[in-house]
């Protein structure tokens, strides 16, 4: 029995508001189940911007759909963001290869990373998790910068990233993805769809990477990438009855990841835990299981429930030469959400309770390092839309913390189209969080630095809670030059932190300090977008961005290390038109221009293991092609770094790695060089 995908469409057009707030994820579904009710008619899916911006709504988000992701080869979500000019993509070490984000200068850490409203990136996970989900898995990204809503929880500082995973309501029967890279990584990706029946719908997602070969481009005697396996399996389920408003999500999911990485000739087997060579493994093992209760009232279609629940066990072992990390995390999440109106449907509101249980227990080196924190919250969002030129949303909420104790979050987004195709949005908020230093930290374990905690009256680590408020304010205009369509923006948005878990690699290059803020810490964030339409099918995207992020250091105030200031962006994208068979080209090119980036302190090392005071300015591009041959089969081509550019003395000390002047962390550009890769995607429908 066929879904009644009018009826869906009814009830989720009438409530679309609320269960926006409610679940994302609700909302996507019925977008994605509007958009193929209506493909069966009208072929539009050429024309659609793979980024999307509306200007009808409050906060400052953009959307990467699905299209967007295709644009480069997306093996995990870190690397999703490559061609996003939002989201500052870096390497974070000399040798695993791994990919880190930022958004308005600021690391992960102070962004809020969701999972379809659930928190997914956080804790133990920091380091690594964004390499946790394949990109094909992936549905869609919201980007939102500056505070979040109160809704999703009181970490948020910077903004937040919320991935939609493909639903099974919408899937195909099967899906094949095949990816093979000259830096040796091998990719499979299927995905299994089944109609259970007229309610029911289950995915099978199965992931497998590897790398298989020894690779030294830059003839220091490390790998340039580490040897890797993994393992990633997600089973969900959806039930959906669009007739009695009942909606919910099912998720089982298991993550197997193993990297060694080092010198050329390490054996772990032969040389763990000795000096015969300089080693390292990463190996991680992770559970998560989620449900995702909605119903929405059938006499009143402005209200809505929701219930959310999440537990996940996360556990690493690790050692980096003589450093051993390990760490396990077991966490409970819950969050309940009613949403509803006041009067009408210009004044709505959502509220509910969350409830976070997070055990950790952590190894570095010879000490023991554990503790359980717990936090339960209430929150209540207002939002006024006139429907037309103005919205805005005040939220509030009151949390408990074990150890950050009790306090209230603020967070206020603001809206205002002053004529047609304009818009200026305003927001401001409170974020608090507990720094995990050496799980955010963990590229530093491979050097020969000694860490040092400073204070030891605060309730983390002896440290006290990050605390940051921030503002921000953006324009955008839509308009047409020379008959083509084109827009432009500004957004400026600043964080101020009342206090930071400072780390310090100003003071010695044989030491990281970590220790309470004593004076200011800002970052200034302003970018400029200018987006045209050059001929049809032939889009030109650009950014340039200006960061200022200082922060009061023992020895001085200084930019925060491995921050370029002056960035710029670019991308071209072609397509030729869709032939009756589904065939098309498409072309994509990528560059990133990266200006002076202050580095850490190596002035006391001796001369051949120092680094100036400034990195050199460097650019990268990045090409794909695309071949469709049919709405069911397509190859890809591509490279990354097509300049060759690499970072020269990536890794200090590589001659003696034992040495005090060993530091694999210093790393402001690429290492590995020029990479190129191919693939397939395969759907049967």
């Amino acid at each position: 029995m066929a879904i009644p995908l009018l009826n869906i469409k009814n009830l989720f057009m009438k409530n679309k508001i609320a269960l926006l707030l409610l679940m994302p994820a609700f909302h996507v579904l019925a977008q994605e189940t509007i958009k193929k009710d209506t493909l069966q008619t009208v072929k539009v899916e050429g024309s659609r911007k793979s980024l999307k911006k509306s200007n009808s709504i409050t906060t400052n988000t953009t959307t990467m759909t699905s299209h967007e992701l295709l644009k480069a080869a997306c093996c995990n979500l870190a690397e999703s963001f490559e061609t996003n000019p939002s989201i500052d993509v870096n390497f974070s070490d000399a040798l695993t290869g791994t990919k880190q984000i930022k958004m308005l200068g600021l690391t992960s850490p102070y962004l809020m990373i969701t999972e379809e409203n659930i928190p997914s990136v956080r804790g133990a996970s920091q380091a690594y998790g964004l390499s946790f989900t394949p990109g094909t898995w992936v549905e869609s990204i919201q980007i939102t910068k500056g505070a979040g809503s109160v809704v999703n929880g009181f970490e948020s500082i910077s903004g937040q990233i919320n991935t939609e995973l493909i639903k099974p309501i919408n899937d195909i029967p099967f899906f094949l993805n095949v990816y093979g890279s000259t830096d040796s990584r091998f990719e499979l990706n299927t995905h299994f769809n089944k109609k259970i029946n007229d309610k029911w719908s289950s995915s099978l997602f199965l992931h497998g990477n590897t790398r298989v070969a020894k690779n030294d481009m830059n003839g220091d005697g490390f790998l340039d990438n580490p040897l890797a396996k993994q393992i990633n399996v997600l089973n969900r389920y959806q039930y959906y009855n669009a007739e009695k408003g009942w909606v919910s999500f099912v998720n089982f999911r298991y993550m197997n990841d193993k990297k060694q990485t080092g010198e050329i000739n390490f054996e772990p087997k032969r040389d763990r835990g000795t000096t015969n060579y300089w080693g390292s493994e990463i190996n991680t093992e992770r559970l998560d299981v989620s449900t995702k209760l909605g119903y929405v009232f059938k006499d009143m279609p402005y209200q809505s429930i929701g219930f959310q629940n999440a537990f996940t066990s996360h556990d690493q072992n690790s050692y980096f030469g003589l450093n051993r990390y390990d760490i396990k995390q077991n966490s409970y999440y819950s969050n309940l959400i009613f949403n509803s109106i006041i009067n009408n449907t210009m004044h709505k509101f959502a509220t509910g309770l969350n409830f976070t249980f997070d055990n950790y227990s952590e190894f570095v080196n010879t000490n023991p390092y554990s503790r359980i924190d717990n936090s339960v919250g209430a929150f209540f969002e207002y939002t006024y839309d006139n429907t037309s030129d103005f919205s805005i949303i005040l939220g509030g909420r009151l949390d408990y913390h074990n150890r950050l104790g009790a306090f209230i979050t603020p967070r206020l987004h603001l809206r205002y189209n002053p004529w047609n195709n304009g818009v200026f949005r305003f927001s401001a908020g409170r974020g608090k969080r507990a720094a995990n230093i050496f799980a955010e930290n963990q590229q530093l374990f491979a050097s020969a630095r000694s860490f040092e905690i400073l204070n030891d009256s605060g309730k983390i680590y002896g440290l006290d809670p990050e605390i940051a408020w921030n503002y921000g304010l953006s324009f955008s205009q839509k308009f047409s030059l020379f008959g083509k369509s084109a827009d432009v923006g500004f957004d400026f948005y600043r964080t101020d932190f009342q206090n930071q878990a400072v780390v310090d690699l100003y003071q010695s290059p044989q030491q990281v300090l970590f220790y309470n803020l004593n004076g200011k810490s800002y970052a200034n964030s302003l970018q400029l977008e200018f987006n045209y339409e050059l001929v049809k099918h032939f889009d030109l995207r650009t950014a340039y961005k200006y960061y200022d992020i200082q922060t009061r250091y023992l020895s001085g105030t200084f930019q925060r290390p491995l921050q370029a200031k002056h960035r710029f962006f670019a991308n071209l994208a072609y397509a030729t038109h869709i032939a009756e068979k589904g065939q098309r080209w498409k072309f994509d090119y990528t560059l990133n221009w990266l200006g002076d980036q202050q580095l850490p302190n190596t002035r006391s090392n001796p001369v051949a293991d120092r680094l100036p005071e400034f990195s050199p300015s460097f650019s990268v591009m990045n090409v794909q092609v695309t071949r469709s041959f049919s709405s069911t089969f397509e190859m890809y081509i591509g490279g990354e770094n097509i300049g060759n550019y690499k970072q020269d003395k990536a890794i200090l000390g590589s001659e003696n790695p034992f040495s005090t002047t060993f530091d694999t962390s210093i790393i402001y550009a690429p290492v590995f060089g020029q990479m190129y890769y191919a693939g397939l995607r395969l759907k049967i429908k």
